[in-house]
């Protein structure tokens, strides 16, 4: 068993063979975790939220369920959830564009920019920054369409595993967003375990 942490407001990548399996821990138990996973062969194929949604019928898949990429083709499988299975896929990763419209007006670690940063750190070539699966976010969508940035639901020690159902680089930031309740008002650390197959 491997373990690793993803530092608060940065980012870390990881390959992963089919088969092997990685559990995100919300440590904190307030900590969004903005997720990609690319194929290994080809970064221009990548897991894709929309095609997600279509594929399970609801916003996040469930235990059991699996995330596609763009071409429909399953590369993540949700193994186990302990948590309360509130994720998002409807916000695109925060950029540095995001921090301006909210009013930042110097430097801010962004998740765009961590996902860059943690494929540059295994030598990934990519070329767009896909819609992540943000893993313990809560975006209740009110009966008018409005979003709201909803405060953390979980508990400290909630984990997800993820499956590889492919060869893929999963890529993660604990993201750094403090301008908005999602992540509790405070930026942690989350950690990983990978699991590889036999």
């Amino acid at each position: 068993m491997e373990e690793h942490v993803i530092p608060a407001a940065h980012g870390f990548a990881i390959r992963l063979a089919e088969g092997d399996a990685v559990t995100v821990i919300n440590d904190s138990g307030t900590q969004v975790v903005d997720t990609w996973a690319f194929c290994a062969e080809d970064p221009s194929h990548f897991m894709s939220m929309s095609h997600s949604r279509v594929h399970n019928g609801r916003v996040c898949a469930p235990e059991g369920g699996s995330y596609v990429t763009d071409r429909r083709e399953p590369i993540l499988r949700v193994e186990r959830d302990t948590s309360p299975g509130t994720h998002d896929t409807l916000l695109a990763a925060c950029d540095p564009e995001r921090y301006a419209a909210l009013g930042c007006t110097g430097p801010h670690r962004s998740c765009a920019e961590n996902l860059r940063e943690a494929l540059a750190a295994i030598d990934f070539p990519f070329s767009r920054v896909p819609e992540p699966l943000n893993l313990f976010m809560n975006i209740p969508v009110h009966g008018d369409l409005t979003l709201e940035n909803g405060s953390p639901s979980g508990k400290a020690g909630d984990l997800v595993t993820l499956r590889a159902l492919r060869d893929c680089i999963v890529a993660f930031s604990s993201c750094p967003q403090d301008l908005t309740p999602i992540s509790g008002g405070k930026i942690n650390p989350a950690s990983l375990r990978v699991e590889r197959k036999a």
